[in-house]
């Protein structure tokens, strides 16, 4: 039977204190405990239903980690302040020093720097790979390696991470594989596929509102258990604890997730296929020439189409910055970072959300100077859209102007 995340979201059904449609809100940083014993007991996690301090766990935030984890098919799930929360909990819980990572070379840039710049000081070194190519990801693999980690579409240029193939190599090898999946919630699955640890940024699509940031880390209790502890648990030591009310507000944009998913795919798609027919640089991978094409559709859940993410290539930055000024001058959107919001978001990742990859690395991975990340928003009518985007290119002469 397929796996459907949209029916575990919607069959999940809370009520509030009073009877509300929605869970109540546990506004308060702190809990009280009738007898000495029960607060004992909680220190030592061992009373069922019992809360003690809102950096551990809270109501507010247990019910949003629950609805992620049944939209990921996970046993459980840990939500954090942020997205880099969720990674650098999940991957500080993984390692340890002397601990060694084999990732793609193409990821968000925070996370790169965290890999490349942060962790080798605790003695727990990176190779960053290409990640498509299984043959060099099995040749990074050393006796220290402990995590194999990627994005299931990668930050900015789109590639796609085979999650099956690298889940065999992870298991022939002992290793966690460890799956970003923020561009991609809906339409991919990766435990179904064989991870064992999967991460969102709930900043984006998730929430969808580009009015709060949140992360989440989804995997076995065990794991998540041991992320919480007391004593040893990255997530409880370090503390990147989601506030109550944001997790709240979260939990009710993530009902409309899969209506959303669908609009960001279909205006993506056809942006995408209307920006190849008029030759420029399309990245998308709903497109035939996309090189994972048909790795994605065997991935996907059909309902949710190819993710809202693209990108297009105008040759040089300079032209890139006056065509992202020129479509916010005309209300296509906004020139910044980030995605899943309900306008057209665009950047020039080279300068901005990759900016932490050295030149000559982004360079080598075909991130170019020219090259602008698109996340397509929710437009009704985006026939109008594309011919407004059109009007911007034929301005600036990135296309030559149609013949009426």
């Amino acid at each position: 039977m397929a796996f459907k995340p949209a029916n575990n979201i919607q069959d999940l059904q809370y009520f509030g204190e009073f009877g509300g449609v929605n869970p109540s809100i546990s506004d308060s940083s702190t809990y009280t405990f009738l007898s000495a014993k029960t607060m004992f007991d909680t220190f030592e996690g061992n009373a069922d239903g019992c809360y003690l301090y809102s950096r551990h766990s809270s109501p507010s935030n247990l019910y949003l980690g629950e609805a992620l984890a049944a939209m990921e098919g996970t046993e459980t799930a840990c939500v954090t302040a942020s997205g880099m929360g969720a990674i650098t909990s999940a991957l500080l819980q993984l390692c340890e020093s002397g601990d060694h990572v084999v990732s793609s070379r193409t990821i968000y840039g925070g996370t790169y720097a965290f890999l490349k710049n942060f962790i080798p000081r605790f003695n727990i070194p990176t190779s960053f790979v290409d990640i498509t190519n299984l043959e060099t990801v099995e040749q990074a693999i050393t006796d220290k390696t402990k995590v194999i980690y990627c994005e299931t579409v990668s930050n900015p240029l789109l590639e796609v991470a085979d999650i099956e193939g690298l889940s065999k190599i992870a298991k022939a090898h002992n290793l966690k594989l460890v799956a970003d999946n923020t561009f991609s919630p809906l339409s991919i699955s990766p435990k179904t596929l064989g991870a064992d640890v999967v991460i969102h940024s709930l900043t984006k699509f998730i929430n969808g509102a580009s009015d709060t940031v949140g992360g989440v880390v989804c995997g076995t209790q065990d794991f998540i258990n041991d992320l919480r502890n007391v004593n040893t648990g990255a997530a409880m030591l370090l503390g990147p604890t989601i506030d109550s009310l944001r997790a709240a507000s979260i939990l009710k944009n993530l009902r409309t997730l899969h209506i959303r998913m669908q609009q960001h795919s279909k205006n993506a798609l056809y942006l995408a296929e209307k920006f190849e027919a008029d030759g420029l640089k399309t990245v998308y991978p709903g497109l035939a020439s996309h090189p994972s094409h048909n790795l994605f559709k065997s991935m996907m859940n059909e309902t949710y189409g190819f993710g809202g993410m693209l990108t297009i290539d105008v040759g040089n930055l300079d032209t890139a910055n006056a065509l992202m000024e020129l479509m916010q001058h005309k209300n296509l959107g906004y020139l910044a970072v980030s995605l899943g919001f309900y306008k057209t978001l665009f950047s020039a990742p080279g300068t901005s959300t990759s900016s932490e990859i050295p030149l000559e690395e982004q360079h080598a991975m075909g991130l170019s100077d020219g090259l602008i990340r698109f996340s397509i928003g929710l437009d009704a009518d985006i026939e109008r859209t594309y011919k407004t985007m059109r009007k911007c290119m034929e301005e600036l002469g990135i296309l030559e102007p149609t013949m009426v």
